[in-house]
């Protein structure tokens, strides 16, 4: 997740640019050659092209996507806080110490942050809220979305 205070700028991106993208978002571990030959540009052009993506944070990083339930983590929920005024920055770097929370998001309407937990079952799930993410401060309330099925679009 961003920090706050960086640069959000955008980046334009033209045709080659995205095309690029799309290649490293289905495969991250695809090699500059690989990519080179599906967006049909040469492996040089490919090559500066991912640097200066890379180097203007439009690629933040390559990182491997694993399958929760084969990895022990069969049981997922999106957990939504309610958060005292002005606790954010403090809240997000407790959240980002939790390793079951695959995302955060400060959002806006009727709560503040959502998160995706991933736990080894139900019992863990609940230790979790109740007993991590409940007892945080800044954390006003929580509501729980039990997740049944995952579907995995990039």
């Amino acid at each position: 997740m961003a920090n706050e205070d960086e640069n959000h700028e955008s980046v334009l991106l033209d045709r080659v640019d995205r095309e690029i993208l799309a290649e490293l978002t289905r495969d991250g571990r695809m090699s500059v050659t690989q990519v080179a030959d599906n967006v049909h540009i040469s492996r040089a052009h490919a090559y500066a092209r991912i640097n200066r993506l890379t180097q203007e944070g439009v690629l933040t990083k390559f990182t491997a996507v694993v399958d929760p339930v084969k990895s022990g983590r069969r049981s997922s929920a999106y957990v939504t806080l309610k958060c005292k005024q002005h606790s954010w920055r403090e809240l997000r770097e407790e959240l980002r110490k939790v390793p079951e929370i695959e995302h955060i998001a400060l959002v806006g309407g009727d709560f503040d942050v959502i998160l995706l937990v991933r736990g080894i079952d139900n019992s863990d799930l609940r230790r979790i809220v109740f007993d991590q993410l409940q007892s945080m401060p800044g954390v006003i309330g929580t509501q729980t979305f039990l997740v049944f099925e995952d579907l995995d679009t990039r």
